[in-house]
């Protein structure tokens, strides 16, 4: 029974700290200022995940925490459901402040990957995101739009990264905050 138990643990340890790395040959962000990265983002895009399924509208804010973790909430509109969908979250570095790179947990002790890949380093206005796997891929920006040919470029440059692309998921950005269905507002 005991050999059962350190197996699980050693599987859960490995399983825990295996979801927090970047994909193999792609570096996070370096010279990364958080507290220019804080602030409200918009999903542009996003490769399909089940927890994103059917979420348009999609935004995610970041704060700074008293002890130096950032509060990470999530909010998308369910188009099935016509019901908002909200999810709070802490992210920690993994190296240091200066490197893109976190681990986020939105459940207890289990953390995911979360790192910069790409950043428009003189205003933050646009970022790509992934995780700890190719299957992971996010474009977010401090609109709710981004204009197409910087769009190109992050497509063109996540695709040459080994991204599948093709299957990136346009996220609609057209119902006003505190909109709660698509015929009331909030």
């Amino acid at each position: 029974m005991g050999r059962a138990i350190l197996v699980s643990i050693f599987w859960l340890a490995t399983t825990v700290t295996g979801c927090t790395g970047i994909p193999e040959g792609l570096e996070p962000v370096n010279d990364f200022a958080p507290d220019r990265y804080m602030g409200k983002w918009y999903e542009i895009a996003r490769l399909d995940h089940s927890f994103e399924r059917n979420l348009n509208n999609v935004s995610a804010t970041y704060t700074r925490k008293a002890n130096g973790d950032i509060r990470v909430k999530n909010r998308g509109f369910n188009t099935k459901t016509s019901a908002w969908k909200e999810i709070e979250g802490n992210a920690r570095f993994l190296v240091n402040e200066t490197v893109g790179s976190l681990k986020v947990s939105f459940f207890g002790p289990f953390y995911g990957g979360y790192h910069i890949i790409a950043l428009d380093r003189q205003n933050y206005r646009y970022a790509m995101v992934t995780g700890p796997n190719r299957s992971y891929l996010w474009i977010l920006a401090r609109h709710e739009t981004l204009e197409e040919s910087i769009y190109a470029e992050l497509v063109s440059q996540a695709s040459a990264w080994g991204f599948d692309t093709t299957q990136l998921i346009r996220v609609e950005q057209n119902l006003p905050d505190g909109c709660y269905s698509k015929n009331k507002r909030g």
